[in-house]
């Protein structure tokens, strides 16, 4: 990378439904993130913000609501709405140019005053065609997942086997909204939604403010003793309508790749430390593995089954619990960031991984059957 850029802090607040209105959390997790770097607003050159506006927050022109609360009013600032790891990647690329030193960055949804996630997704289809027939992201997710398990002999106990792995996390995580021990037969019993896809291996509707600030690498070794640097990241946009992709050979392998060059990386399977992956649908997480590099295209199900992704295996995926355990659905992906974050520097208190975590990954994912991914890799 040309410039370095280093995230200096994080904050985040917890997902469950909250009586705090939307300013009084927005406030809160940019007050913490400012107090935690030792600044004020006034030092703050640019923000960025993840949020959404009619659909998941209720709100016109989102970015006129809630500047003054975040610390923007009168900054140069703008507004990314869709996959939120692109605001991350905006802040940086601004630092990058020089013009900025510090930018804070910040993802705002309050989950619990939107409608049903997919009453919002319905809304993403085609409103000529496809809306009409109903086609949702979770219909578009049953129909992946059953393709998924025809052509690679994936199997629904594999799948189930993540949400067992996640919402067990989530216990070790003060924040998850979504958490419990369970057992495969304890997924798959759960309410068919879409056949073949049950209630707990479907991601909730969750609250979720998130604030990042990010400094240049002279700003940053003033203001950090343990700066995270942003050393790569990468993303890919698929075909808009559904019919016109293959939903099993879909962009994340190209954001991946452009992620890993920047960063160096030749062989992920080795280089990564632990990884916070959005698996929006539980047999999503299978397929990332595959599209992120971590095992061959089919043998997610088999990656599962020999525990390489678990807290103590070789690459720990979701030691927070995941989108499965909390689901800010506009900020989900800045929040990975915050918890890879929290993984390199030794932060993570009981979701904290049993080794030296150097190099994480953060990714998300946006739009029918994982149209759009970004990743970012960051690292000491």
């Amino acid at each position: 990378m040309a410039k370095q850029v280093a995230i200096v802090a994080v904050a985040q607040n917890a997902g469950a439904e909250s009586k705090d209105n939307f300013y009084d959390q927005a406030y809160a997790v940019t007050k913490e993130v400012l107090d935690k770097a030792g600044m004020t607003r006034d030092d703050i050159g640019t923000v960025i913000s993840a949020s959404s506006d009619v659909f998941h927050g209720g709100i016109s022109c989102a970015n006129s609501y809630y500047w003054e609360t975040t610390g923007a009013f009168l900054k140069n600032a703008s507004r990314q709405d869709g996959e939120s790891l692109f605001a991350l990647f905006y802040g940086a690329m601004r630092i990058m140019t020089g013009h900025y030193d510090t930018a804070l960055v910040i993802g705002l949804c309050k989950g619990s005053e939107n409608p049903p996630n997919d009453t919002c997704t319905l809304m993403y289809a085609d409103p000529f065609y496809q809306r009409g027939v109903g086609l949702t992201e979770t219909m578009a997710a049953a129909l992946q997942m059953r393709l998924y398990m025809e052509r690679y002999g994936i199997t629904e106990e594999q799948c189930a086997k993540v949400a067992v792995k996640n919402l067990g996390n989530g216990l070790r995580n003060p924040y998850a909204h979504k958490k419990g021990r369970y057992t495969v037969d304890d997924i798959l019993g759960s309410e068919r939604l879409i056949d073949p896809l049950t209630a707990l291996q479907v991601a909730p509707k969750s609250e979720g403010m998130v604030a990042l600030i990010l400094a240049s690498a002279k700003k940053a070794k003033e203001i950090a003793d343990k700066p995270v640097w942003i050393n790569g990241f990468g993303s890919s946009l698929d075909n808009y309508y559904v019919g016109d992709r293959d939903l099993l050979n879909g962009q994340l392998k190209n954001a991946a790749d452009r992620a890993y060059k920047m960063a160096g990386i030749t062989d992920p399977e080795k280089k990564i430390d632990v990884a916070e992956i959005t698996e929006p649908y539980a047999f999503q997480e299978l397929m990332w593995y595959e599209g992120l590099g971590f095992c061959k295209e089919g043998e997610g199900g088999r990656l599962m089954d020999s525990g390489f992704t678990e807290m103590n295996g070789r690459i720990p995926v979701n030691p927070s619990g995941g989108v499965l355990a909390n689901n800010p659905y506009v900020s989900r992906g800045l929040q990975r960031v915050v918890e890879a974050v929290l993984q390199i520097r030794g932060e993570a208190g009981e979701k904290q991984v049993p080794k030296t975590v150097k190099t994480a990954l953060a990714h998300g994912t946006h739009g029918y059957a994982g149209q759009c991914h970004a990743v970012a890799i960051l690292g000491r």
